[in-house]
């Protein structure tokens, strides 16, 4: 028989077998089952919630990414060429540029905004009917009211469209009145005093992020040089490319396009600190989230330890069975393993499901608590978004696991380290 045990394949069924069969065994017959629970508890919920924050975080960079992309151009040209005679020569020329989807010369400006219910100031954007309707990202996100008649009359006529939230705080539907008022002075028989105008409203957009859907407004490009006093200037040119990845490498092409009295700048320059900022915030969690898997993994230390202690005489007897060094540390380092390799499977699983249904999940908790969890005053979104990065969800897992092996071999090597007689002598 000894023969038979000692020429057994590692990982063979005996070993496994018995694994198990520790792994099960209840606290009055030396097991450990209630630490092992607990165990593969904690390392289920600790890979389930790595996974659902760092989806979470991922998802707030690329919805926030998408839309602040998508309400605001990838590219800038700003600088004396605004002024320039030749400026639509530097459009035609921005434009030939291969990966450049879009070009729109715009003023932008603060005002002044009153309503029915309250006064507040705004952004107003003034761009070209043509251009607004290519930008999908507004002309297609219409709530209420529409383009129709936008643009047209003199100087661009009277229409403006107006944010979700910014609408809904004036207390002015598609028809209504606001008033705008400018900063830029006019001169009055009793000196310069601010612009005021009336404007209807003839169309209520909503992009989806409440940071742009409370704070700006649509006037077409004409009306707002002259509202604004910039006669046939414009603030900056807005560019739109393909892929705003690259827009570092297509930055010398429009340079180059635009010419000497340009300044050109792209997204990552204007919003490097808050980008910044989130990838830090995300470093951090995700080390500190990993520090929560690690410990844990560490529960399956004392389970192990326990298991070790109590099944002393039975390791004696294997040992002299003609169990060897190896196949006793097999034994535990699997009881031990199997726990890891259970918790991080569930917790895979729970991480991947709670993602998919988060949105189902907030509806849930908002309509049983009867509050709203996700204030999109605070948060900027309309919901909690979770994009699953596969390769985030690998390297968690592979961590998890290392983790739980890492944390067995220390009592599976204990115990391939016991001395049969001394472990018999008080049996």
């Amino acid at each position: 028989m000894t023969v038979e045990t000692s020429a057994a394949a590692p990982f063979g069924p005996w070993e496994r077998a018995l694994a198990g069969r520790y792994l099960r065994a209840k606290r009055k017959n030396g097991g450990v089952a209630v630490i092992s629970i607990i165990s593969f508890v904690g390392v289920m919920l600790a890979v389930a919630v790595l996974i659902i924050v760092m989806s979470v975080m991922n998802g707030f960079r690329t919805e926030l990414l998408s839309r602040i992309l998508g309400f605001n151009g990838h590219i800038f040209v700003t600088g004396p060429v605004l002024e320039a005679e030749d400026r639509d020569a530097v459009v035609a020329r921005i434009r030939a540029v291969p990966g450049v989807i879009q070009v729109t010369p715009m003023v932008e400006a603060e005002a002044l905004v009153q309503g029915r219910q309250q006064t507040s100031g705004a952004v107003v954007r003034g761009v070209s009917p043509a251009d607004l309707r290519a930008s999908k990202f507004i002309s297609g996100h219409i709530k209420r009211g529409s383009m129709r008649g936008f643009g047209e009359g003199e100087y661009g006529g009277d229409l403006i469209l107006v944010g979700d939230r910014l609408a809904a705080s004036m207390g002015v539907e598609p028809g209504d009145t606001l008033t705008l008022t400018s900063p830029s002075a006019s001169a009055t028989a009793f000196g310069s005093a601010p612009l005021s105008k009336d404007y209807t409203v003839a169309g209520v957009f909503s992009v989806g992020m409440s940071q742009f859907d409370e704070s700006y407004i649509y006037m077409p490009l004409a009306q707002a040089q002259l509202f604004f006093g910039r006669d046939q200037g414009v603030d900056e040119i807005e560019i739109k490319i393909a892929d705003p990845d690259r827009a570092a490498a297509l930055r010398p092409a429009i340079a180059k396009a635009v010419g000497p009295g340009g300044i050109v700048t792209d997204w990552r320059d204007q919003n490097q600190a808050f980008f910044g900022a989130l990838e830090v915030e995300r470093t951090t969690m995700r080390l500190i989230l990993m520090l929560i898997v690690g410990i844990a993994a560490m529960n399956i230390i004392s389970g192990l330890i326990m298991l070790v202690k109590n099944k002393g005489g039975d390791i004696a007897i294997l040992r002299t069975m003609g169990a060897g060094r190896g196949a006793i540390l097999r034994i535990f380092f699997m009881s031990g393993a199997a726990i890891g390799v259970a918790g991080t499977a569930a917790g895979l699983l729970l991480g991947i499901l709670f993602c998919t249904y988060i949105q189902q999940i907030q509806a849930f908790v908002q309509w049983v608590t009867g509050a709203d969890v996700f204030n999109a005053n605070i948060y900027f979104l309309s919901h909690i978004p979770a994009r699953l990065d596969w390769s985030e969800v690998s390297y968690v897992t592979v961590f998890s696991l290392l983790m739980s092996f890492v944390a067995t071999l220390p009592p599976a090597l204990q115990a391939s380290r016991v001395d049969p007689v001394e472990a018999l002598r008080y049996e």
